[in-house]
């Protein structure tokens, strides 16, 4: 049997990281890892201050390195630190250097890079970024940062169908299982 694959949904708000996410764990199984600061924002009910971005991060590392020990065949992250990173800059014009050594000492095999561009933004009460151009920006960035450090990646855009359609060809390529035919 071959060894856990680990993928990553990646990206700027409201570009589909959850519902794609939850779309291929029900398609393929395995481990869904939600994202963390979700869960820490609606505990505090309150905005993030910089002071939160270690507690966020290490609430996030706790929850992938719990889904890690049990070696699934498939561990999907909603996210992993580089939203955290992103986001400390892109709020507080800072972050704590540990973030990015921590997200480089990993091994993740496969990047979903989710395009703002062709999806409307929806406001859920957490998103803070309405404009396409700032999270034009913030998928710049991701995708500078993949770049910078080798890692693999594929970008989605389109439709939220042709999302979909392209996602489960590239998990079905990292899984090495050939496609399903069309019904």
């Amino acid at each position: 049997m071959p060894g856990m694959k680990v993928l990553v949904l990646a990206g700027p708000e409201s570009s589909g990281k959850s519902w794609l996410a939850e779309h291929l764990q029900q398609r393929f199984g395995g481990e869904l890892v939600s994202e963390y600061v979700r869960h820490f924002i609606e505990q505090e009910q309150r905005d993030t201050c910089y002071a939160d971005i270690p507690v966020i991060a290490r609430g996030q590392l706790a929850q992938e390195d719990e889904a890690r020990s049990r070696a699934p065949e498939l561990l999907i992250l909603d996210t992993h630190l580089l939203s955290n990173i992103l986001w400390s800059q892109t709020l507080f014009g800072d972050c704590p250097p540990w973030l990015e050594q921590a997200l480089l000492t990993r091994r993740y095999d496969l990047h979903l890079l989710l395009s703002p561009d062709g999806v409307e933004w929806v406001s859920d009460g957490q998103r803070c970024q309405p404009l396409l151009s700032e999270r034009q920006a913030f998928f710049d960035a991701s995708r500078a940062w993949l770049d910078r450090h080798g890692q693999r990646y594929e970008v989605i855009e389109g439709s939220w169908s042709y999302r979909m359609e392209r996602a489960v060809e590239a998990v079905e390529e990292l899984l090495g299982r050939r496609a399903q035919p069309r019904v």
